[in-house]
């Protein structure tokens, strides 16, 4: 069985190296790795990791944190989108058909952001949200008012916040938004128990959301992004 391990570990040669020979002890293989974000002498990356269905999969957490330095984000099932190309074949699809820009946009994020979903809203400043279209395992709407609007740039959503429902937070889902061509209408991606979303995954949505914007003809948004 493969599942998706996201690592932070020492951004220093031979670290990965040695978290591989690591999870080799409990003969577990990389099959793919996605840098996701290197700072302040730290990596995080997410590997792609098969392992015999007699191991649990606890056992990679033990594995991988054998190694010092190395604390594992999470384990999570291998959704299966391992693909390094999956962004531009996204880029593509957003491209090949404007009028259905949003729609790409929330049907493909959940891949390439490797979140739980993706909706596309609006969300006037009072009154509860359009829901314009959605992807993934995207959650009921009814009833959400947008307690972040009006939203001028990506940035992290508090999943404390007073508008999230209570179902979304029983699950510890981590929440992200974007503009996407004006103030009211956003992306809003959702990863229920986590991990975290990092600062280069919000700066992903923020560019993405700007694509749809620009290819669907909506009027350009300022595209900061923010995590307070």
């Amino acid at each position: 069985m493969s599942y998706l391990m996201r690592v932070e570990l020492p951004d220093r040669p031979g670290a990965l190296g040695a978290v591989a020979t690591a999870l080799g002890t409990i003969d577990a293989d990389i099959l793919a790795m996605d840098v996701v974000e290197r700072a302040g002498g730290r990596a995080v990356d997410d590997l792609v990791v098969e392992l015999p269905r007699s191991r649990a999969a606890d056992a990679l957490i033990t594995a991988a944190e054998s190694v010092p330095g190395v604390r594992v984000d999470s384990v999570r099932p291998d959704p299966g989108v391992a693909d390094s190309h999956r962004e531009w074949e996204m880029v593509e699809a957003i491209a090949a058909d404007p009028d259905h820009a949003v729609e790409t946009l929330a049907e493909l994020l959940p891949d390439v952001l490797r979140v739980g979903w993706a909706a596309v809203v609006k969300a006037p400043l009072s009154g509860e949200v359009e829901v314009l279209a959605t992807g993934g395992g995207a959650p009921d709407f009814a009833g959400v008012v947008p307690g972040w609007a009006p939203l001028t740039r990506a940035t992290e959503l508090d999943a404390d916040d007073h508008w999230v429902p209570e179902s979304w937070r029983m699950v510890g889902t981590e929440l992200a938004a974007a503009p996407i061509g004006s103030a009211d209408v956003c992306v809003i991606v959702g990863r229920p128990g986590g991990p975290v979303l990092r600062r280069t995954e919000i700066a992903k949505l923020a560019h993405l959301g700007m694509l749809a914007a620009v290819i669907s003809g909506r009027a350009p948004a300022l595209h900061r992004w923010d995590r307070s």
